[in-house]
């Protein structure tokens, strides 16, 4: 049988058999690895902008890790809906992230049963269960089924599957 996967309002991701489109197991979830204090983030962007700011993802950013964040409405004042904040030596910056809705995700299965992505193009990670991924937005090095994403509207979302 074949699955595919549906991202869920609170941002967990349910597998379901495509010929039925009902769920089938318990949520999966995507683990991330920020690089700020995600609630911080949040909670300073939504109280500064008056919008509810959330967390999105964290990847490259030329060549920096950045958090990627996701505001409903666009900055009134450059018109963005995604920021990101990255790092350049002990300086924190912030930058347009619209950008992140033209960039896919491949994602394995974790040994906990979470998705997992390679953040950046040298971000190689292995699991026990034999699955790896590697590549970040430049490319998917995989082994065995890759579940490919996309950000919509802030939030991750199964956009296919990647052999």
């Amino acid at each position: 049988m074949t699955y595919g996967y549906k991202t869920l309002e609170d941002g967990s991701v349910v597998p379901y058999p495509i010929d039925t489109q009902l769920p089938i197991q318990k949520p999966m979830t995507i683990k991330h690895y920020p690089i700020t204090k995600i609630q911080q983030a949040e909670k300073f962007y939504s109280e500064k902008d008056g919008v509810s700011v959330k967390h999105v993802c964290s990847t490259e950013f030329g060549d920096a890790i950045a958090d990627i964040f996701y505001r409903e409405t666009p900055n009134p004042e450059f018109g963005n809906r995604y920021f990101c904040l990255f790092f350049r030596g002990d300086d924190m910056y912030v930058a347009n992230a619209d950008y992140i809705e033209k960039l896919t995700f491949g994602m394995v299965e974790n040994d906990d049963g979470q998705l997992e992505y390679s953040r950046s193009r040298h971000d190689y990670k292995t699991f026990k269960n034999g699955n790896m991924i590697d590549g970040g937005r430049d490319y998917i090095r995989s082994s065995g089924d890759v579940k490919v994403f996309v950000v919509r509207d802030g939030k991750m979302v199964h956009h296919g599957v990647k052999r």
